[in-house]
């Protein structure tokens, strides 16, 4: 008996068997078909990629232009706009030797004068700046953490004004336990840079103290009439212009670029906001439809 699912089981696989051979076979013999395909990819990969390097090259070519117009125009947008004025520096929890470098050659080219560079000692030493401060009420400063913004206050206020402040003498004798460098000379300030850090390793009293004379130098500082300004580098983390926002003062968050030197200038010279080029910021630089008033 003839079995016919035998015969059909039998002819599918002579008929798979051939079609898998053909295809073997034109895997293997056309080895030109193969060659063309690969040659055609590597054509169009070479295509793409040298087209990638002349856009490239002309979108370098137009970055060195702005960066040329930019560099010769930013002369001209702050020329005399710190003319005659005085301007401080004040290093809270750290210096920056890269901030003082860009805050000088900002005030300078807008004719201003760096006059005084401070950093201030962090964690404070309560009780040397309480030795020093012999004889007045703060010589009980380190038993005293209410007298700490005062001191604070006081030392703004002296710092801004050039000593022209009865007690004058307190910052000058208190001056080698609350600061760890001080250049320059202590004279009549318009404006004043503050570059914070924030506290790091420091135990929650000394803290408390940091946070209370901070709060209390810029008070004073302000009280003194002087414009302030806090800035940071780009790469600050954390990054410090929540804290100056949170105490009403103008900032810069990019110190680093041109237009963060462009915004400082502009900030000291009267015009308030947080400027860069961060999330924080409100704009870049300031709106050229706000005026400022030049201080006599």
């Amino acid at each position: 008996m003839i079995d016919y699912r035998y015969h059909a089981l039998s002819l599918a696989a002579v008929l798979f068997a051939l079609a898998l051979g053909v295809l073997i076979g034109v895997a293997i013999g056309d080895t030109n078909l193969v060659s063309s395909a690969k040659s055609g990819i590597v054509h169009e990969l070479n295509s793409e990629v040298s087209g990638a390097r002349q856009q490239a090259g002309q979108l370098r070519g137009q970055l060195s232009e702005e960066e040329a117009f930019a560099g010769g125009l930013y002369p001209l947008a702050v020329h005399e706009l710190l003319g005659a004025r005085s301007i401080g520096l004040v290093f809270l929890g750290g210096s920056s030797d890269t901030a003082n470098a860009l805050v000088r050659a900002s005030v300078t080219q807008a004719g201003g004068d760096l006059a005084t560079v401070v950093a201030v000692r962090e964690p404070l030493d309560l009780v040397a700046i309480g030795r020093d401060a012999a004889g007045t009420r703060f010589a009980a400063l380190s038993e005293s953490p209410e007298l700490v913004a005062s001191f604070g206050e006081i030392a703004g206020r002296q710092f801004a004004s050039g000593g022209r402040l009865v007690g004058r003498e307190l910052l000058s004798r208190v001056r080698g336990s609350l600061l760890s460098a001080f250049d320059g000379q202590l004279r009549r300030l318009d404006g004043v840079v503050v570059m914070r850090a924030d506290p790091a390793g420091m135990t929650a009293p000394q803290t408390e103290a940091s946070a209370a004379f901070e709060s209390g130098l810029l008070n004073g500082i302000a009280a003194a009439g002087a414009t302030i300004v806090g800035v940071q580098l780009k790469d600050t983390e954390p990054s410090q212009i929540p804290w100056y926002k949170g105490r009403n003062i103008s900032s810069v968050d990019d110190l680093d670029a041109l237009a963060g030197q462009a915004a400082l200038v502009y900030a000291l010279a009267g015009h308030h906001g947080a400027f860069g080029a961060k999330s924080t910021a409100d704009s870049l630089l300031p709106s050229p439809e706000v005026s400022t008033t030049p201080t006599p």
